[in-house]
């Protein structure tokens, strides 16, 4: 007995001349490859004629994301989030030059809910679909019109900092990014969620644990500063999550006292501050030597939201003659204008994709392997 599902990605794959058709116009982008639910019409010239994001608050309960509870969250709200942000923005579907929908990399169960929402969507309306790469999207934010000034001409170099994600990387065009280093362990945002949960602080840790740094003396613990002043820029935070649960380990069972756990946690974001500050300088070293016409550093993903990380890149970034771009905070995290965005971006470029495309919750964005079927190291958030 034939599989249906082979079946109809057959049959899509030969779908008519006119399911590619590329025009000007705005584009619908849809995301929904972690925890937020989301959706937003672009113009071509990045403005923001619409955009809406729908934060799942259930996985507080669990401290952490549940796979099956967000994908059924997307499933539920995703249409009507679609329908809001058409008429929010004026238009019929006939009135959009294509759908951008993230692909990957993500928790799989998202990734098929928004692509078959945003191919469904295309195949109905004869519009061409875009499988974006959910890190390509943090990758080009900065070139959204507005957020740098003169804008955000490639190449530039890239620090991808998020729950799932921690690398650095040399962004030569669309479609063409190059890996410097990467976390060879944790990723920084899953470091900050998990001494969040040690010092007794709500999910999404990192807000939280920042909030809290802030009442706290940074220089009490003395925690560590993994691969600081070692060749490269390759990250670890295992280590410093650790030491962390060391110290946190030897006060009895209960709740730590506020002031402990203040600076507790206040000497975790200085250890944090001082790596990521370490590893963006070897980052410019490398990427100067790859792209000496590159003067620009970019810092995307939902750690970017950190002002106290914000704060010391941008110092790296002066005193190395780079200068500095960071979004918007509520364009770090899981949105859709950035998914819309390289829609815009592979639209012009006349790069499209066939309604079989299937979704990837692994997807590296090293420039040999951003095609959708291309096979390569794991890159998945945790």
């Amino acid at each position: 007995m034939s599989n249906p599902l082979v079946t109809f990605a057959v049959q899509e794959s030969s779908v008519p001349d006119r399911w590619s058709r590329l025009r000007p116009g705005p584009v619908l982008g849809l995301e929904s490859s972690c925890d937020e639910t989301a959706a937003a019409v672009l113009a071509p010239d990045g403005q923001i004629l619409a955009e809406a994001v729908l934060s799942q608050a259930d996985h507080a309960t669990y401290g952490g994301v549940v796979p099956e509870i967000a994908a059924r969250a997307h499933l539920a709200h995703l249409p009507g989030l679609v329908g809001q942000v058409m008429r929010q923005a004026g238009l019929g579907f006939d009135g959009l030059a294509g759908i951008a929908a993230s692909s990957g990399p993500g928790l799989i169960g998202g990734l098929i809910v928004g692509s078959g929402v945003g191919k469904g969507i295309a195949l109905a309306r004869g519009l061409p679909f875009v499988a974006v790469n959910h890190l390509e999207a943090h990758a080009l934010t900065a070139r959204l019109p507005g957020l740098v000034l003169g804008g955000a001409p490639f190449p530039y170099l890239l620090l991808l900092l998020s729950g799932g994600h921690c690398q650095c990387i040399a962004v030569e065009g669309v479609g063409r990014h190059v890996r410097l280093g990467s976390t060879i362990d944790d990723a920084v945002g899953e470091a900050f969620d998990k001494v969040a949960k040690m010092i007794g602080l709500g999910w999404p840790g990192g807000p939280a644990v920042e909030r809290l740094a802030a009442q706290g003396d940074p220089t009490r613990f003395a925690f560590p500063r993994p691969l600081r002043g070692r060749p490269g820029c390759d990250f670890s935070f295992s280590g410093l999550k650790t030491a962390v649960a060391q110290v946190v380990a030897a006060y009895p069972p209960g709740p730590l006292p506020a002031q402990d756990a203040a600076d507790i946690a206040a000497g975790f974001q200085a250890a944090v501050v001082d790596v990521m500050a370490d590893r963006a300088a070897r980052a410019i070293e490398l990427f100067r030597a790859r792209q000496p016409e590159g003067r620009l550093m970019v810092v995307g993903g939902g750690v970017a939201a950190n002002t106290a990380l914000r704060t010391a890149l941008e110092r790296v970034a002066a005193a190395r003659g780079f200068g500095f771009a960071a979004p918007p905070l509520r364009l770090c995290g899981g949105n859709a204008v950035m998914v819309a965005w390289v829609g815009i971006e592979r639209l012009r470029l006349g790069l499209t994709d066939a309604l079989d495309h299937a979704p990837r919750p692994r997807w590296p964005l090293d420039a040999a392997d951003m095609s959708p079927t291309g096979a390569g190291p794991a890159d998945m958030p945790r």
